[in-house]
């Protein structure tokens, strides 16, 4: 009796191990440590396009978007040697040639040589994502193009107005005995004056605009960056970074708060998606008064760049120095802005696989 309740147990358990594997939305496979699946569940042939017998024949990485491949088998490797492996997204490619965008968590079984692995189906997300970065880098592009264009046409009339005013200085009147010519130039000297005057005034009134729609606080800076920490927690804990921070020279700035939490929050993900693979990323995040002046210094152990290559194009619109399959080049693009729409400065030291560090000099 016992023997047959047991083996009903076993039964039951089995059963439902099966159920769950085999009607769960996600990706679900084992694979073995020589690169081909083991056993998968249906939505993995649904998603993919291909039979199971065809997904069984062929290695995994086969089916990889091929810009993928390289990061995903070096991650492998590192599955490999008993790391599991939380959120990894890379790309796949179904039958028909669509793209598709996976979230990995893989936990190995070294005894076993086998890999435990679930994926969700993130393309969605992706091309939300996608579309809204470019909607916002486009719209922050048009706008900075139309100030740009706005103070640069005030400032070029500047220059022939005061040469206009100058001349009006160098006519000696008392030589101009026509009261109707005396009248003219002084209307056209009125009306010269009242251009300068209202140049002048339009970009005063530009600066003044700037300065209403980012809204100018005194800030926190350890609440502001531990908002952006609890906001990506689980990335923080999963990356296993390491976070120095020390704002006891300067606890607080006059800032706009979205800015900084825009610019904290881009500096640190960049910090874990460009850290080296061999190395835990690590960041280093001071405040200091240098010449009168608040400071924000930022510096990671990652991959770093070359200077001497982008010096002049690292805080372009889509510009991107390494080859990661998440890069958009927008992170400093947008912290460039923030920065210098308030006035401030950023500057940027840094060599290849030596990190990087940010110094950013605020307004005031």
């Amino acid at each position: 009796m016992s023997m047959t309740k047991n083996k009903n147990s076993n039964t039951d358990k089995e059963y439902h191990f099966d159920n769950f594997f085999n009607i769960s939305a996600d990706l679900i496979c084992i694979a073995g440590f020589d690169g081909y699946f083991r056993r998968i569940n249906a939505t993995v042939s649904k998603l993919l396009g291909y039979s199971e017998e065809e997904l069984y024949a062929r290695p995994i990485h086969t089916f990889v978007y091929t810009p993928d491949l390289k990061i995903t088998l070096e991650t492998r490797e590192e599955v490999y040697k008993n790391k599991p492996l939380l959120n990894f997204e890379n790309r796949y490619l179904t039958k028909s040639g669509e793209i598709v965008w996976l979230s990995w968590t893989s936990m190995p079984v070294e005894d076993e040589k086998l890999v435990y692995a679930i994926a969700k189906n993130i393309t969605h997300k992706k091309r939300i994502e996608e579309e809204r970065n470019i909607l916002l880098a486009n719209l922050t592009k048009i706008n900075k193009d139309l100030k740009h264009l706005s103070y640069t046409t005030s400032h070029d009339l500047k220059s022939p107005v005061n040469n206009l005013l100058s001349v009006f200085d160098l006519i000696d009147i008392s030589k101009i005995n026509d009261e109707e010519t005396l009248e003219f130039i002084n209307i056209l000297k009125i009306t010269t004056e009242r251009l300068r005057e209202t140049l002048k005034k339009s970009v005063d009134d530009m600066i003044h605009k700037d300065e209403l729609n980012a809204s100018i606080e005194s800030l926190s800076l350890n609440d502001n960056l531990n908002e952006v920490l609890l906001s990506i927690n689980s990335l923080i804990v999963n990356s296993k970074i390491d976070i120095s921070i020390d704002f006891s020279e300067v606890p607080e700035i006059n800032f706009n708060k979205e800015y900084l939490k825009s610019i904290f929050l881009n500096l640190i993900t960049n910090s874990i998606k460009y850290s080296k693979p061999d190395a835990f990323p690590s960041i280093s995040i001071t405040s200091k008064k240098e010449n009168g002046k608040n400071q924000l210094i930022y510096s990671d152990n990652g991959l770093g760049f070359d200077m001497d290559k982008v010096r002049d194009k690292i805080f372009g619109l889509h510009q991107k120095f390494h080859n990661h399959i998440d890069s958009n080049g927008i992170g400093l693009y947008l912290i460039y802005n923030h920065i210098t729409n308030l006035g401030g400065r950023i500057e940027v030291e840094s060599k290849i696989n030596e990190g990087a560090k940010f110094t950013i000099t605020f307004k005031d």
